[in-house]
């Protein structure tokens, strides 16, 4: 894995987390919004807005520069419109970059030549 595809993949995985937390909290406000007087849901409503359009940009550079194959690529868009999904993003994200570290070491050291 290049610089520039590992880099990719990290924006993701740094933007997956905020942006599950903002859609949880945007769920919240709209249940207050109808329940009692308290409206936060054009603040928090741009808030997630924003967050969610920064990860599909990432989910785009990173689907261009990590050649994922089609069901990948479609996995990580359908969690960014789950409530939880984002926390599933990133998990999978991260053991995935780890084990990318693992096999790089690996090579270098000469133990598999892949």
């Amino acid at each position: 894995m290049d610089i520039k595809t590992a880099t990719a993949i990290r924006r993701l995985r740094l933007v997956s987390a905020p942006e599950a937390v903002s859609f949880l909290i945007l769920l919240v406000c709209s249940v207050l919004k109808r329940t009692t007087d308290f409206n936060a849901v054009p603040v928090m409503g741009a808030v997630h807005g924003v967050l969610f359009i920064l990860y599909v940009i990432f989910w785009a550079d990173a689907w261009n520069r990590a050649k994922w194959p089609v069901g990948t690529g479609l996995l990580y868009f359908v969690l960014s419109v789950l409530p939880t999904g984002g926390f599933f993003a990133e998990r999978k994200l991260r053991r995935a970059s780890e084990d990318a570290v693992i096999a790089a070491r690996a090579r270098q050291e000469g133990a598999v030549k892949a």
